[in-house]
């Protein structure tokens, strides 16, 4: 057997031009990568999770801009009660039934530029909601790849086991014949069958873990695995240098963004709180009515405007202590986007030396499949010559497996290392990806709310 049949068997074939080995677990009507990650688009619960998050961050703009818009109360009072007067040496007693409604308007005037700046934190929060959710939807993306590219190999593996445990066999019974005409000895057959008893093992251990593959494909993809094919290259799309990546991550992937935003909220916190120590200036205006509140007066109303200003003194030392802690929450805040940078470039740095480390262990384990091949086929020719031993062959079949195994590893490597640098990047989403699914867009729902003055139900109808 040639050593092209012999990979063709084993599931691999040279994608010409793209320089990579693919593992084929699919034909005709096999499902892409880019059909996998559409579906996670859709069904991923910690994705949609993610988007019911910010759409509930959208709600604390109009929340702020509320600061900038009247407030109206009703009063009501109603009750009975008993009097007794005395006036001009008349005595009038008997019953009373008073009742008073009231109408009052408040317009905040000026309450030291706070709701001002928290109308801008508010929207700064929106802002990092919008990247933290394209962090997420990187996340699962990533996560989707992988646990397309893990049922892949847990084919493959099987495979390559299950054709390991077959040469095995073959390799007893040929060793079982040999040992009934006197070629070989006891010991050769019992090695032979301890051979084989662990390439069933190694099948049955490959048989679980592509079912946990599949249960985790279902888990972050949310529908079943058919048959899979393999991905086209798009190591295409990636920066030419490792330096390129590194700056091209730290510029504009969402972690990083979202920390840049976290940092702007904390801004126009601070200034919430330090508004506590300024005066605040708003009118009042009043409609009231009154019935039966004396013998002798059956009805009065009235109303009144007024100007009320507020200077705060001293609130026991809480606004103090809440603009400290405004300015600590700040440095922790900008801290972290260091922390956000420096791991961004890390993983930068690892994911590009897996992708070259894959490379590199893909030529040697396609070397070493072609070796190994070709060394089992003549070991097997001198073995029936009896110029080598059981367990000549029985280790060059072991050697061929495992060099197989090892190219299987390192092609899912490769795949997963490349769409890691994507995610670095900031573009592992549904736009840069160009998935056909509807794409989700979070400013939708922020206009819907924005400039909401009433109403209890959400824009979807809930």
């Amino acid at each position: 057997m040639s050593v092209a049949t012999r990979i063709r068997r084993t599931g691999f074939a040279l994608l010409a031009g793209a320089g990579i080995v693919s593992l084929s677990v699919g034909g005709a009507g096999a499902q892409s990568l880019d059909v996998a990650l559409a579906q996670a688009y859709v069904n991923n619960p910690s994705l949609n999770s993610q988007r019911a998050g910010t759409r509930a961050v959208d709600e604390t703009v109009p929340q702020a801009l509320s600061g900038y818009r009247p407030t109206l109360a009703a009063t009501a009072s109603a009750g009975t009660e008993y009097g007794r007067a005395d006036s001009g040496g008349q005595r009038t007693s008997g019953g009373l039934w008073p009742r008073a409604f009231a109408l009052t308007a408040t317009q905040t005037i000026f309450n030291g530029f706070v709701t001002a700046n928290q109308t801008r934190n508010a929207e700064s929060q929106v802002r990092g909601s919008r990247e933290t959710l394209r962090n997420t939807e990187q996340t699962v993306m990533l996560n989707a790849v992988t646990a397309y590219m893990n049922v892949i190999q847990a084919i493959a593996l099987l495979d390559l086991q299950r054709q390991s445990l077959a040469a095995f066999e073959q390799e007893l019974r040929a060793t079982r014949d040999r040992f009934n005409v006197g070629e070989v000895t006891r010991t050769d057959v019992a090695q032979a069958e301890a051979r084989v008893a662990d390439a069933q093992y190694q099948v049955s251990q490959a048989v679980a873990n592509l079912s946990s593959a599949r249960a985790v494909y279902r888990q972050v993809i949310g529908v079943e695995p058919g048959k899979l094919s393999t991905p086209p290259s798009i190591e295409r799309v990636l920066p030419g240098s490792l330096d390129r990546v590194i700056s091209t991550g730290l510029n504009h992937h969402p972690a990083v963004k979202a920390s840049e935003f976290a940092v702007d909220a904390a801004m126009f916190q601070v200034k919430v709180a330090e508004g506590g120590l300024m005066p605040s200036l708003n009118v009042q205006g009043q409609l009231s009515q009154s019935y039966d509140q004396s013998f002798s007066v059956d009805a009065q109303g009235g109303a009144a405007v007024s100007l009320n200003l507020s200077v705060p003194i001293y609130q026991g030392g809480v606004e103090y202590a809440n603009i400290r802690q405004a300015k600590e929450l700040l440095s922790q805040a900008r801290i972290e986007v260091d922390v956000n940078r420096d791991t961004i470039r890390a993983q930068a740095v690892q994911f590009w030396g897996a992708l070259e480390a894959a490379k590199a262990q893909i030529q040697a384990a396609q070397a070493a499949v072609a070796a190994n091949t070709l060394a089992l086929e003549g070991v097997r020719e001198e073995w029936r010559v009896g110029q080598r031993t059981t367990t000549d062959v029985l280790n060059a079949q072991r050697d061929l497996t495992n060099s197989q195994s090892a190219l299987v590893v390192a092609q899912r490597d490769r795949v997963v290392a490349a769409y890691s640098l994507i995610s670095i990047i900031g573009r592992l989403d549904a736009v840069a990806l160009g998935l056909k699914v509807n794409v989700y867009n979070p400013v939708v729902h922020y206009n819907q709310v924005r400039d909401s003055w009433a109403g209890v139900r959400t824009p979807d109808g809930k």
